[in-house]
């Protein structure tokens, strides 16, 4: 049974340890003794007990205790990883329909790939936004996996040095975004959206070609083809080149200043080849 000294009678009020901390064996908590005032007592006359509730990293309750926590963060990212793919999914299948739609019927104009670009840049945006969440809650899993993880597999204990504990019951009482909303479009480009925008793109033109009105011969005849109906083949081309030059651009400045989450050459990798 754990004991508090330096209690007065009068003092019934004070909640003991013996009623909340049940550990193994005698002495394994150390006990810090600091001055404080109380209600019934004037300043710097009476003491009060602190426990310490962490002796080693290996105490079975704070292994427990973090065990659970890796487990619940890691439930977490996986209900967010699958609400990427469900919006990646909208985006295939939107485009596939309509490509096959735009190929079926030649009467079909062309102008419906602009409709296609604005439902899959609407998905790459609500994606983006699940993303950052998602890459909050990464953050929280990789922080236990480099922090707590890695020293618990290596037995040493030396790793655990660093304000990493402080970090997580700070983002735990505050969350916060890790990631811009540009980062986060360009990752989700960088992964999925950018193979879809080129897909978009290739089928549009292959459309203009196969089913112009007149005979496309030169840049002149397919600048001409552009147009349809009373909208002019300068908006469509600026359509045209704007998607792709942002979703270039887009891919190439966050690829440069981020690193991703997983790098494409880890150390020793020649060792996982099992």
């Amino acid at each position: 049974m754990l004991r508090i000294e330096n209690v007065s009678k009068d003092d019934s009020h004070l909640l003991f340890a013996e009623d909340l901390v049940d550990y193994p064996g005698e002495g394994r908590y150390p006990l810090n003794h600091s001055a404080v005032a109380n209600q019934n007592t004037p300043a710097g006359t009476s003491n009060e007990t602190t426990i310490s509730m962490q002796h080693s990293v290996y105490d079975p309750g704070y292994v427990n205790a973090m065990s659970h926590f890796y487990r619940g963060e890691l439930g977490r990212i996986m209900i967010w990883r699958q609400r990427l793919d469900i919006t990646t999914n909208w985006a295939i299948t939107s485009s596939t329909a309509i490509i096959t739609i735009a190929f079926s019927n030649r009467e079909v104009p062309h102008i419906i790939f602009f409709f296609n670009l604005a439902i899959v840049w609407g998905m790459l945006w609500i994606e983006a936004r699940r993303y950052r969440f998602y890459d909050a809650f990464r953050a929280r899993v990789r922080m236990l996996e480099a922090h707590f993880l890695v020293p618990m597999v290596l037995e040493n204990r030396e790793m655990l040095q660093g304000e990493w504990k402080k970090l997580v019951c700070e983002d735990l009482i505050l969350p916060r975004f890790k990631i811009s909303r540009l980062e986060a479009v360009g990752r989700r480009l960088k992964r999925n959206y950018t193979f879809i925008f080129v897909l978009i793109m290739v089928a549009w033109v292959t459309k203009i070609f196969l089913h112009a009105t007149a005979p496309v011969a030169g840049i002149g005849g397919f600048y001409r083809a552009l147009s349809i109906g009373h909208i002019p083949s300068w908006l469509v081309a600026f359509i045209f080149g704007a998607t792709m030059a942002l979703v270039i651009g887009i891919t190439i400045y966050v690829g440069q200043k981020t690193s991703g989450e997983i790098s494409e050459f880890g150390a020793h990798r020649s060792l996982w080849r099992l």
